[in-house]
């Protein structure tokens, strides 16, 4: 993607002068009260179209009331995004803090990553965003260039190898991954295999690496990563696919607890004792892996905490306080039902 140019935020002396009125007219074009006529008023808000200027979000601007709205975009299905627990919680927590402030946030699902460049040049260009929350990161993320050059302030969610020196929130997905692993093998497993997120995300990526370097460390070879979307269906499938294997793996450590619920399922289907036969580990324990039968050990950390925490880091940002990435304890293991010793024999 070619770099883009710094993008100077749009004022109403842009739109007044682009329209060939004054700033007053402008205003009541945009309030919608007497005083312009209705060509007139046409025409200034054809203007502010043109230039990317919103007209809802200038109107209030423009009637002189501070409005203080944060853009989250995601790129992910609107189905999963209701069904994962792990994002209620992470939008819980934002909103904690954005309900302190009178604040609101601006949410919005897109389809790639280009869409959402496109969607943060629009509400910073036309005032619609006072900040952002960036989240899941990929490696060579294409979005940091345009981004910073649009000089939006923002936090970024994620290891700041991946960030590109936005200020970051971060858990050391790595040494939980490794935790995981040494985890399992201290119960006697020698085959451990991982289902993981999407090989792009970089947070996928730092764990899928963590794994294999532990597994390694500890001299195991019966290792097997699988990478697949978060949805139970692909969680299931994924899970499907290694138990078959002849040498099937007697431990499972998931990405997300809704695809080690969908992998306990696959266990009953087959005819899997949990944990007996084979024990399950989830990522992200939530209310999902308590009501499991039987409850899925899991990788915990306080998301509604974290969500909290990125947004007072981007309200720091906002108001000029001097910030740097700042990493939250990290995920620990919470041990039930779900994982023991693999069977004898």
């Amino acid at each position: 993607m070619t770099a883009h140019a710094a993008t100077p935020r749009l004022t109403i002396n842009d739109v007044a002068a682009r329209a060939g009125v004054s700033k007053g007219a402008v205003s009541l074009a945009f309030n919608n009260r007497p005083g312009v006529s209705p060509a007139t008023r046409e025409r200034i808000l054809a203007a502010a179209r043109d230039m990317g200027w919103a007209p809802h979000r200038s109107a209030r601007s423009l009637a002189g009331r501070r409005v203080d709205i944060i853009g989250l975009a995601v790129c992910r299905p609107a189905r999963l995004l209701g069904l994962e627990p792990f994002y209620m919680e992470f939008l819980s927590g934002i909103e904690s803090v954005l309900t302190e402030r009178s604040c609101s946030l601006l949410l919005r699902l897109v389809r790639d990553l280009d869409e959402e460049i496109a969607l943060y040049e629009e509400w910073w260009r036309g005032t619609m965003i006072d900040g952002a929350v960036l989240v899941d990161f990929h490696r060579e993320d294409p979005r940091i260039a345009p981004l910073r050059a649009l000089g939006l302030p923002a936090v970024a969610v994620g290891h700041p190898s991946l960030t590109g020196g936005f200020p970051s929130v971060w858990t050391d997905d790595a040494s939980a991954a490794a935790d995981a692993v040494r985890y399992l093998a201290a119960l006697g497993h020698r085959r451990i295999a991982r289902v993981g997120g999407p090989a792009g995300l970089g947070h996928s990526r730092i764990r899928a690496d963590a794994f294999e370097a532990t597994m390694t460390e500890l001299g195991l070879d019966g290792r097997r990563q699988v990478s697949t979307g978060f949805a139970g269906e692909e969680g299931a499938r994924a899970t499907r696919a290694l138990l078959t294997l002849p040498d099937r793996p007697t431990a499972l450590v998931y990405d997300n607890d809704i695809m080690a619920v969908a992998g306990a399922a696959v266990a009953s289907e087959m005819g899997l004792a949990v944990p007996d036969d084979l024990s399950l580990l989830a990522w992200d324990d939530s209310a999902l892996c308590r009501l499991t039968h039987p409850p899925l050990s899991a990788m915990s950390h306080d998301v509604h905490r974290f969500g909290a925490q990125v947004a007072r880091t981007l309200f720091g940002i906002i108001d000029g306080s001097p910030t740097g990435s700042l990493q939250v304890p990290t995920p620990s293991l919470t041990p039930r039902g779900s994982t023991g010793p693999p069977r004898r024999g």
